[in-house]
């Protein structure tokens, strides 16, 4: 309670400032470096999570499915089946897809662009000083606490960049900061068939030429409004027929199955560590796909070890 009533204290008196982070690395299923804020700076970032998070959601599109309640992949690769169905009415032309993923995503978010983008949506003075704490208290090459009083300000010589994967709070001003981009494909280009998980979108389209002339204005757009660049191996146009990798599954007009890295690492972590709970979880993720004769192998990983 001491503790608390500091913090009320530091944020009634405007000194309240950011410490700093416990960096961790993980490699599942790829390398990625993790900051963990002290617990004080957490329950406020759930504190600032849980007040914004409404007000900010309702300004989202439909479908930008990462970190959002009733979101989430499942319903993602399931709208993602529509969408293509929609497309290639039922099965019966070829639906053409232009999928697409943001080099270095997290560590690459503009801080001052963000704080701009926070500033047309927020008015009150006090709530951007604090947003101002928090973004100000990372950037993609070291971590910092930023000086008490820090201003909100959205300009400046130094460039800081990056929001760190851990905290609370960057799931939902990443999605603030990509909302500028839904609402330029929504709006300006009038795209229908597209769909966004956090870095990961893809735009369906039954014309290959569309998805070749939307490619230079997507790129244009990143580059420019939001310092952002697509990651060139990455960025793809194909048929949907000929599989297409979305968001863990690759997807086939009729049917999906997990992609065979995930397949792979899922047969791996099975055999070092068989545990009832690990099979009964990797079951759950695969019966959202057709891996009948995956479970199959799951089950007997389990088994074999009984």
């Amino acid at each position: 309670m001491d503790n608390i009533l500091s913090l009320q204290n530091d944020l009634k008196n405007k000194t309240y400032t950011h410490g700093g982070y416990h960096a961790f690395n993980i490699s599942d299923p790829k390398p990625r470096q993790i900051h963990k804020a002290l617990v004080r700076d957490r329950l406020l970032h759930h504190l600032i999570y849980q007040e914004l998070y409404p007000y900010f959601d309702s300004k989202f599109i439909h479908d930008s499915y990462s970190c959002r309640i009733n979101k989430g992949t499942h319903k993602a690769i399931s709208r993602f089946r529509d969408f293509s169905r929609k497309v290639s009415k039922n099965n019966t032309k070829t639906c053409w897809v232009l999928k697409c993923d943001i080099r270095k995503f997290f560590a690459s978010i503009d801080h001052s662009i963000l704080k701009s983008i926070l500033s047309k949506c927020l008015f009150d003075k006090d709530v951007l000083w604090l947003l101002s704490q928090v973004i100000d208290s990372f950037n993609s090459k070291h971590t910092y606490a930023m000086p008490a009083r820090q201003s909100f300000s959205v300009g400046g010589a130094d460039i800081c960049k990056g929001l760190p994967l851990g905290n609370l709070t960057s799931q939902l001003l990443v999605n603030i900061y990509m909302n500028e981009f839904d609402q330029f494909m929504k709006r300006e280009l009038k795209v229908k068939y597209y769909i966004r998980y956090a870095d990961d979108f893809a735009i369906l389209s039954d014309s290959k030429n569309y998805l070749e002339n939307l490619l230079p204005k997507i790129s244009d757009f990143f580059e420019h409004k939001l310092k952002l660049q697509l990651h060139p191996d990455k960025v793809f146009i194909k048929t949907f027929a000929s599989g297409l990798d979305f968001l863990g599954w690759v997807h086939f007009p009729k049917h999906r199955v997990l992609r065979t890295t995930t397949k792979n690492r899922m047969l791996k972590n099975l055999r070092n560590n068989p545990k009832q709970e690990t099979v009964q979880s990797y079951l759950g993720l695969i019966s959202h796909g057709n891996s009948y004769k995956l479970a199959g192998k799951i089950r007997r990983e389990l088994y074999d070890r009984i």
